[in-house]
Order: structure tokens, then C-alpha cells, then sequence
């Protein structure tokens, strides 16, 4: 263990987490965000909670990752995380939040056709207008003449909501895993951007600016900023519990630990890859297999020939083709309940749990 280390390091988890709090961020990271005093962020409780525990809590880091995870931690910037399918980049962000006990993992899964303001917001216009509409025909004489006759009719401005409330708009926003992550709090939220190598092409380039302002204006409050300067808005955690945003701006006041996976199958452009801290997961060899079988299933492989002889065929396996850990996993749960144990059933036995991924037996 290094005395730096905040992730995997000394110490319990609440005394690394203090530590992970009250360290002095970079010059350049240091954002001014206010908290919302009536709103907390999921602590380490709930099913949410449990699930990313469940899923973190048995992650085997080398040195070299905790290396890097810990840079990142201490610089405050993104940790973009490549490798092939399976070796386990998802399941570092939730050992992350499971090791430092920063609650649930905000999980924001990208496609080609995700764009920014997915991850920050979602707005339903289309529910409101309906709710509009609706409105004017439960009212008398709401539909003025001019609707009968065909002609346009300016939108409704918004309404009041009940006192308190904002205007009605904010029932048909709620933040997005990007935007919860960027709630000004005290402590980071972890937060997974999974598979961006998927994404548009413009997706990268967009996240720069967030990524350096530690924040983002939504457009539909802040025109209401005049006569609605606080609106309360559902989160990604929980579209009940609210929280009040100002002049329609979020503001982080600690950057969250944002994670972004990629199997490499494109490249991204050196402005986005310099705010980054990168790291490589390689496929885990022999004794890390061992570390993970023995941290997730509580089987100590040097004591069994049998699972000895499962670990050696998975690396033998993995040569013609690409194999993910969980496989491994798997094939020695079903001969921990006694699956497949007659003799004969070997070879389809390990061609139907350890399938290759790549390859021309893919």
C-alpha cells in the first residue's frame, strides 16, 4: 500500500473517504457549486447501493491500476479506461464507490445515437404539451376562436405550480446520470459513461466543455429565470426526490469521479484524450484469475485440480478468440453445484460457458 492511495489504500473506508474529501483540489479544478441544504445525494444504503457493491466489491486491482485510479482521484479528471470486452472496466467504477463508500453508481450506457443532453437532462415537451391541451379543454372557453378557425396560436406561457413549486415545467424534467453527477456536493459521486466508443462521432468533443466548466445551463429554466429563479427537479436517482436548481445553471463544487469504458474500436481526438487519465486493462493472466476466483466465489484454485485444470483451459481457450473473466466465473459456479459432472460432457460443457466473443468460432 502507498501512502497516496485513497482508492485501495490504508485505512478504513471513512477514513479514506475524509481524506478523498477534504484534499486540496488542482488549481484548475476547483469549482464553486452550492449545495441544495435540503437535498443529499444516496448514501450507502438501499438496493441500488447493495447492487453496486455486490458488483464492486470483488474487483481484484494490480498496482498499476490503483496507480492510475488514485492520479485520477487526486487531479480530479476523467478516467477513461480501454480493453477488450469482459476484462472488467465497468466493474472498476462500482469497486471505486464499493472501496471509498460513495453510494450508488450514477450508470450512463452510450450509444450512437446518444447526444449530450441525454446525460444532463431530459425534458418530455411532448407531455406537457398534451398536459396543455388537455387543460384547455377541461377549462370553458380556453380554445379561443381563432384555434376553431385553424389558424396558429401562440403556446401558453408556463404556470405556476403550487406554492413552492416552480413553475409546471419541472414536472417533465429530470436530471440525467451526467447532470446528478454534477450536483454540487461536498463528496464525489462516481459516475459510469459506458462504451463511448460507440457514441457519435461529435459526443467527445461535446463532453469537453462540461468536463471543464464542471457544469451546464438548462435552457427551459434558465428562460424562466425571472419568474421562476429556483425550480426543483427529479434526479437521476430518484425522480421523487428533488433538488433546486437556480437560474437553470448546475454547478459541481466537487468533480464527480467520472469512468468512461472503451473497447477500442475508435479513436478520440487529442483534446478530449488530454483531460483525460487513461489506463489499459489487459486480459488477466494466471495468478489474477486466481486472485478473482478466490475474492468472488471463496475457492482457492491451488487446492483443487480440478479448477486448476478450469483457470488452464480459459487460457488456452482465450488464445483463438477473446473470452470475458465472468466466463471463467460461470463455468465454476456450475461445477460448484454440480453441473455437467459426467466425464463425457467436458467439451461442450466448456464450449457452452466459455464461447468465444472474437474470432472465427465467435
Amino acid at each position: 500500500m502507498k501512502d497516496w492511495w485513497l482508492y485501495q489504500g490504508t485505512g478504513e473506508a471513512a477514513e479514506r473517504r475524509a481524506r478523498l474529501e477534504a484534499g486540496p483540489p488542482p488549481p484548475w479544478r476547483d469549482f464553486k457549486g452550492v449545495p441544495d441544504p435540503g437535498y443529499a445525494s444516496p448514501g450507502c444504503e438501499g438496493p441500488a447501493w447493495e447492487r453496486t457493491w455486490r458488483r464492486g466489491e470483488g474487483y481484484v486491482p494490480d498496482e498499476l491500476e490503483k496507480d492510475v485510479v488514485n492520479t485520477a482521484l487526486h487531479l480530479r479528471r476523467p478516467l477513461l479506461i480501454t480493453g477488450k470486452p469482459g476484462v472488467g472496466k465497468s466493474t472498476l467504477a462500482s469497486s471505486i464507490a464499493a472501496d471509498l463508500g460513495l453510494g450508488p453508481v450514477l450508470h450512463w450506457p452510450v450509444t450512437s445515437r446518444t447526444v449530450l443532453r441525454d446525460g444532463l437532462y431530459l425534458y418530455d415537451a411532448i407531455g406537457r404539451l398534451q398536459e396543455a391541451g388537455l387543460e384547455q379543454m377541461r377549462t370553458p372557453g380556453a380554445v379561443p376562436p381563432a384555434a376553431r378557425a385553424g389558424t396558429a396560436v401562440p403556446a401558453p406561457a408556463p404556470a405556476a405550480a403550487p406554492s413552492g413549486g416552480g413553475p409546471s415545467i419541472a414536472r417533465y424534467l429530470r436530471l440525467g446520470p451526467l447532470g446528478t453527477a454534477l450536483l454540487p456536493q461536498d463528496r464525489p459521486r462516481v459516475l459510469l459513461v459506458d462504451e463511448i466508443d460507440k457514441s457519435d462521432i461529435d459526443l467527445p468533443g461535446d463532453l469537453l466543455t462540461v468536463f471543464e466548466d464542471g457544469g451546464f445551463v438548462i435552457p427551459e429554466l434558465a428562460r424562466l429565470g425571472k419568474e421562476a429563479p429556483t425550480v426543483a427537479i427529479g434526479t437521476d436517482d430518484d425522480t421523487e426526490e428533488v433538488v433546486r436548481i437556480s437560474q437553470g445553471r448546475v454547478q459541481c463544487r466537487y468533480f464527480p469521479i467520472v469512468v468512461l469504458t472503451s473497447n477500442g474500436e475508435r479513436d478520440f481526438p487529442p483534446a478530449f484524450l488530454r483531460r483525460c487519465v487513461r489506463l489499459h486493462l489487459d486480459p488477466p493472466g494466471p495468478d489474477k484469475l486466481a486472485r478473482i476466483v478466490r475474492g468472488r466465489l471463496g475457492v482457492d484454485i491451488e487446492n483443487s485440480d480440478e479448477y486448476r485444470d478450469l483457470v488452464r483451459s480459459f487460457l488456452e481457450r482465450a488464445e483463438d478468440g477473446d473470452l470475458a473473466t465472468d466466463q471463467l466465473l460461470n463455468a465454476i459456479q456450475l461445477r460448484l453445484a454440480g453441473a455437467w459432472s459426467a466425464p463425457g460432457d467436458r467439451e461442450r460443457f466448456l464450449a457452452t460457458v466459455m464461447h468465444h466473443l472474437t474470432g472465427p468460432s465467435a
